[in-house]
């Protein structure tokens, strides 16, 4: 498992505590610090069945300043969303759990986190 944290975070701090509890093995990635390729975005946006606005935090001051509440939400700007995702990680919803060749989560509820743990 890998889980993408905001340590300032506190839904990414009560998934890890989840995850501890059940002494599941995950890595860490500090997104902030080690953003996601778009790529990377593509390929997480598949496992959670989801599109880029739908993990885009539009309460973020950075998301006002490019004006993500105009932006079409169709499969034509769509890499348009991914892209500023991978340019302002700060914007991607935390956490994201996602299980080696298998499902993804965003795990803002302990039952999404512990929808992983059986994987």
């Amino acid at each position: 498992m890998e889980i993408w944290i905001n340590p300032e975070c506190s839904k990414c701090r009560s998934a890890l505590s989840i995850l501890d509890d059940a002494t599941a093995e995950y890595t860490v990635r500090r997104y902030l610090d080690d953003p996601p390729t778009g790529d990377e975005i593509r390929e997480v946006l598949a496992r959670l069945a989801l599109e880029p606005w739908d993990i885009t935090r539009t309460g973020e001051a950075r998301a006002a300043e490019l004006g993500l509440a105009d932006w079409p939400r169709d499969a034509d700007n769509r890499d348009r969303w991914i892209g500023a995702l991978a340019e302002n990680p700060i914007l991607i919803q935390r956490p994201i759990i996602t299980v080696k060749d298998g499902p993804a989560v965003v795990g803002r509820t302990e039952q999404a986190v512990r929808s992983l743990l059986d994987q």
